[in-house]
C-alpha cells in the first residue's frame, strides 16, 4: 500500500496505541482522534478523561498530532437511547455492535475524512480483505481476542475505507512490541464493558435511567414447580441463564446447587428459576432475527454456515433461511443455551464474517426433544 493519510481512533489503550505505531513504521502520514463518546456530566466514573491523557502522551511519543471529537450526542441518539429502549421491552442489546456501526465507522469515520483522512485506523483484532472490488471482513489471527464478532454490522463501505494493523498479531506480541517500542501503555489493563457503565455496579446504573419494577421469583420444573421463593428488582435486571445476583439464599428441600434464571415472563413480570444449569427452557432449537445485515451480496436461498450468538463463543453450525422483510429463521445442529432477544447472531463461514443480525425470538418448538 503507497503511504496514505490515516487517522487512528485513539482510545488511550495499547491497542491502538499500537496500532498508530505500525503504520507509522509502514511509512504512512498518521494522526490520532480521541472519541468522547459519553459526557462527562454524565459519565460519574468514567474513565474518558484518564484515557485521553494516555492517548495524548502516546501521541507525544510516537510525535503525530492528536485530534479529540464530541461524539456523546450522536451515541446518546443512536446507541444509548436503544439500549434503554431494548431493556425496558425486555431484551438485551449489545450496545458494542451499534457503537461500532454508528459511531466508530460513521461518525469518526465521516469526521476523519472531513480532516482529509484517506482511511482509518483502529486496534480491532479483526482482517479485512479486498478480492475484485469487494471487501470483506475475516477473523483475527489471535483466536482469543477476535472481535469480527462486533464488526459485524459495520457497512462494507465502511470496512473499505478502514484499516485493522493488529489483525494478524496475538495480544501478547502487541503489549511486546509496545514494550519495545518505549508506549507507556503497554502494560495498561485492557478496559472492559462499555464506558458509560465501565466497572460500576450495572444494576445501580440501570435504576438511574429505568424504574425498577418488582416481581415474583418462581421455580420451574422439580419438586418444587411453581413455588415462589424470592423478589426480583426487575426482569431487566437479569439475563436467561444468569447466576450471580439472583439474590436467592437457601430454600428449604431445594438443596445447595446454585439457581440459574431459565425463563422472563413480561406480562406477568415473573422470573422463573431452576438449580438445572440445562434447563430445557435454556436450550433453543433456533431463532428468529430482525432484518439482516450482510457485508457483501445478501443470499437469496437457505445455505449452512456456522454461527455466535455471543462473544466468543465457539461457531456454531446452522442453516439460515430467509423470511420476509430481510429477516431471518435459523436452525442449529445442536440446540444452544440462553438464546436472548437483543442480542446479535453473527454469520461465519470459515474465517470470513458474513453479516449479522439482532435475535428477536427463540423458536418455539422445544428443544428438550431434539437435544
Amino acid at each position: 500500500m503507497t503511504s496514505q493519510h490515516i487517522i487512528v481512533g485513539m482510545s488511550g489503550g495499547v491497542d491502538s496505541s499500537l496500532a498508530a505505531h505500525e503504520l507509522l513504521a509502514q511509512g504512512h502520514r498518521v494522526e490520532g482522534l480521541f472519541m468522547f463518546n459519553w459526557s462527562e456530566d454524565e459519565a460519574g466514573r468514567c474513565q474518558a478523561a484518564e484515557d485521553f491523557e494516555d492517548a495524548a502522551e502516546v501521541c507525544r511519543v510516537l510525535d503525530i498530532p492528536l485530534h479529540r471529537a464530541d461524539f456523546s450526542r450522536e451515541y446518546r441518539e443512536r446507541v444509548f437511547t436503544y439500549f434503554l429502549d431494548s431493556y425496558a421491552a425486555g431484551r438485551t442489546p449489545n450496545p458494542d455492535v451499534l457503537c461500532n456501526r454508528e459511531i466508530k465507522f460513521d461518525a469518526f469515520l465521516n469526521h476523519a475524512r472531513r480532516l482529509g483522512a484517506d482511511r482509518i485506523a483502529t486496534g480491532h483484532y479483526a482482517r479485512i480483505e479486498t478480492q475484485n472490488g469487494q471487501t470483506r471482513l475475516l477473523r483475527g489471527r489471535d483466536s482469543n481476542k477476535d472481535q469480527s464478532y462486533f464488526l459485524a454490522a459495520v457497512p462494507q463501505a465502511a470496512l473499505a475505507k478502514s484499516l485493522f494493523p493488529l489483525g494478524d498479531m496475538r495480544k501478547q506480541d502487541v503489549r511486546e512490541r509496545a514494550r519495545d517500542a518505549g508506549l507507556p501503555v503497554h502494560a495498561k489493563r485492557d478496559s472492559t464493558g462499555v464506558c458509560f457503565i465501565g466497572e460500576r455496579d450495572f444494576r445501580g446504573f440501570l435504576e438511574t435511567y429505568l424504574p425498577a419494577r418488582p416481581g415474583p421469583i418462581h421455580i420451574l420444573g422439580g419438586a418444587l414447580n411453581g413455588e415462589q421463593i424470592g423478589t426480583h428488582a426487575g426482569l431487566m435486571y437479569h439475563t436467561l441463564g444468569q447466576r450471580r445476583g439472583l439474590g436467592l439464599g437457601g430454600v428449604k428441600n431445594a438443596g445447595d446447587a446454585p439457581w440459574y434464571v431459565v425463563r422472563k415472563d413480561l406480562d406477568t413480570n415473573t422470573m422463573w428459576v431452576s438449580q438445572d444449569a440445562n434447563h430445557p427452557e435454556l436450550l433453543s432449537s433456533g431463532l428468529t432475527t430482525a432484518a439482516a445485515h450482510w457485508i457483501g451480496p445478501a443470499p437469496t436461498s437457505a445455505f449452512d454456515c456456522s454461527a455466535q450468538i455471543r462473544y466468543r463463543q465457539k461457531p456454531q453450525a446452522c442453516t439460515v433461511e430467509r423470511l420476509p422483510d430481510s429477516r431471518l429463521q435459523v436452525r442449529f445442529s445442536t440446540p444452544q443455551r440462553a438464546v436472548a432477544p437483543g442480542q446479535y447472531i453473527v454469520f461465519y463461514a470459515e474465517d470470513y464474517c458474513l453479516g449479522g443480525a439482532e435475535i428477536t425470538a427463540r423458536l418455539d418448538e422445544p428443544a428438550a426433544a431434539l437435544a
